[in-house]
């Protein structure tokens, strides 16, 4: 199932209305082609109603205003399940992906016009409404090239530091455009893959390296004040940035190609540059730039986060916490996930990365696979149900070998662009995120959700979200 979008045509979604108290929208998108399908629907007086359990798909409903529902449309009989506004949780940050350089050269390869069907795909309320966008710092694996913002040996008071052409001439101009489609202010955060060679111990923007010296020195303090320098540099295009994180995969070594950008830290060497050298530069800046850290697996939680976060000093200066998708199967969410939470309930959870097919023995790009944006829903089911406050895909759009990537890293992406044509494929992965990112608008709450009984041979998973507006989210999956 896909949508083939160009420049005369896309599929669009009409801006979300709340319906009345009492009744209910329901949108459902489905393996047999339903996409974001509208209906809507009154609750009946009595719990004893009839349901008829649904294809495999993806429900969402918003309900009017209410204080406490039972719900059973679309369920198999006797299932319940009572939302609970009283139980309050988590508050929600959003929903979003990644403009890599890979991402924006297969959006401005495409004519003007379905560039623009693209982005108000993303971000307009004829979309599904992202307010998230996360950003490398200077290169990742996802450009045509390695490089850096400032390659000249020793350069330690950054002077010529410079924003590259991906920046000025490809990300920035998107940027613009993304938010001035979008009805909802967009909170953008960067992560950096690499330092400049010079401040690696390989000695080389590619492959695996540590930053060189110890926290404090002058490695260090330079390496901090080169996000200060980003921050300065973006905000002369009146680009500004919610956060950043402190290292892209810090323990990147256990997944990666030899030839990928990074600079590894153990814990205790993330907590020691934050608390000397990240810390009180973000801190002494003009910009209001929250901190986060890890921004890797959660195999490494809660580990990562007693070893940063138990010293005070650098638990002032961190909003929160970055986790990666890809090793989800090993560790279960709730020793992970919820046991972070539990021990450091200040600090907000946010997956950071997602993709499919990566490390696939067959194809990176999967085009219409559903069982793609099943997993993109269910993990985003998942980890809302622990704790976490948002999700962030990997790249906005690939190209169809499932890149540009300088290594080979090829993977898919919920929109992919065949330039050749003029068009894009818009894949269900795009769909499941709908689900998501258009009716669950940042600072809702996840709130109580009760099921009445076990249903084994259904596969339903669920989440219940309360909007500022006052009007209720809920999420099902049938898988």
């Amino acid at each position: 199932m896909v949508c083939v979008c160009n420049a005369t045509y896309c599929d669009t979604l009409d801006p979300v209305v709340l319906p009345a108290p009492g009744t209910y929208v329901k949108y459902e998108s489905s393996k047999a082609g339903k996409r974001l399908e509208r209906s809507e629907g009154s609750f009946q007086r009595s719990l004893h109603a009839p349901g008829t359990c649904c294809g495999r798909g993806a429900v969402g409903a918003i309900a009017g205003p209410l204080g406490h529902h039972k719900l059973s449309w679309g369920l198999p009989p006797g299932l319940l399940l009572t939302l609970n506004v009283s139980a309050l949780y988590q508050h929600v940050k959003g929903f979003g992906g990644s403009l890599s350089d890979a991402a924006a050269i297969n959006v401005l390869g495409l004519s003007q016009p379905a560039q623009d069907n693209l982005l108000r795909s993303y971000f307009s309320e004829g979309g599904i409404e992202y307010n998230l966008v996360r950003l490398p710092m200077a290169c990742s694996d996802f450009s045509v090239r390695p490089y850096s913002y400032d390659d000249v040996p020793h350069d330690y008071d950054l002077k010529h530091f410079r924003l590259a052409e991906e920046d000025v001439k490809l990300k920035i101009p998107l940027l613009h455009r993304a938010s001035a489609m979008s009805k909802r202010p967009l909170s953008l955060y960067a992560s950096p893959w690499t330092s400049p060679a010079w401040m690696k111990s390989n000695g080389d923007v590619r492959g695996k390296g540590t930053l060189k010296g110890q926290a404090g020195d002058k490695y260090h303090k330079t390496w901090a004040n080169y996000f200060i320098k980003f921050l300065d540099e973006y905000a002369k295009y009146n680009v500004t940035f919610w956060a950043v994180t402190a290292q892209n995969e810090p323990l990147a070594a256990l997944l990666t190609p030899p030839q990928f950008p990074t600079i590894a830290f153990t814990a205790a060497q993330q907590r020691d540059f934050v608390v000397r050298d990240l810390g009180p530069a973000l801190a002494r800046s003009p910009h209001r730039t929250r901190l986060i850290i890890l921004d890797d697996q959660r195999i490494h939680l809660p580990h990562w986060a007693k070893a940063v976060l138990g010293n005070a000093t650098a638990a002032r200066y961190v909003a929160g916490i970055g986790v990666h998708w890809y090793l989800d199967s090993i560790v279960p969410a709730s020793c992970s996930l919820e046991a972070t939470h539990k021990l450091f309930p200040d600090h907000f959870l946010l997956y950071t990365e997602a993709c499919s097919g990566f490390l696939t023995l067959r194809f990176s790009v999967s085009l219409g696979c559903w069982a793609r944006g099943q997993s993109y829903s269910h993990s985003i089911l998942t980890v809302l149900n622990h704790f976490v406050a948002g999700w962030t895909d990997w790249n906005l759009a690939l190209d169809m070998e499932g890149g540009p990537n300088w290594v080979k890293n090829f993977v898919d992406s919920p929109v992919i662009v065949d330039s050749s044509k003029d068009v894009f494929y818009k894949q269900p992965m795009f769909y499941h995120m709908g689900h998501f990112s258009k009716f669950i608008p940042e600072g809702s709450r996840r709130v109580g959700l009760h099921s009445s009984r076990r249903c084994l041979i259904c596969q339903l998973e669920h989440v219940a979200v309360l909007r500022p507006d006052g009007a209720l989210v809920l999420v099902v999956l049938n898988r």
